[in-house]
């Protein structure tokens, strides 16, 4: 099965990165796996503090990793399968890659500005090197507007 990996938080690029891969995966009966990151945290003075700030970091990334697939549910009919992983989110999604040859393509979104973002800015230098093909989809893209099908 075609599985269309998604990087998402609560921004309006990783929204529509959401769309556009679910689109994609219901043309093709395939799947979206939603990658949320939370970053590690830099509290190592206090081992017990910093473990609680990244519990609670990541408890935020379920809840709102498991709103987005409830989302996509609604809108798309697909539920998709979460994973949230601690740690460089340049790191995670190249392991998460390697590790899971059924992904189709990696659908990141990009942030308006002169920056898309750090995933997006890492992953578009190394598109060559991927397993699968890197899909990067504006933060405004509303393919309901756009021309094409597929």
């Amino acid at each position: 099965m075609r599985t269309f990996l998604v990087v998402t938080d609560d921004s309006e690029e990783a929204r529509s990165a959401l769309r556009y891969a679910a689109r994609r995966a219901v043309a093709v009966d395939g799947a979206v796996h939603i990658l949320a990151i939370v970053r590690q945290q830099n509290v190592s003075a206090f081992g017990a503090v910093q473990a609680t700030i990244e519990q609670e970091a990541r408890d935020r990334a379920e809840m709102l990793a498991h709103g987005v697939a409830g989302n996509l549910l609604a809108e798309s009919g697909l539920m998709p399968t979460i994973s949230v992983k601690i740690g460089n989110g340049q790191k995670i999604v190249t392991e998460f890659l390697d590790g899971h040859r059924e992904v189709a393509a990696l659908v990141l979104g990009a942030a308006r500005g002169s920056s898309p973002g750090p995933l997006v800015q890492h992953f578009s230098a190394h598109a060559g090197d991927l397993p699968c093909p890197l899909y990067v989809i504006p933060a405004d893209y509303d393919e309901t507007k756009s021309d094409h099908t597929n």
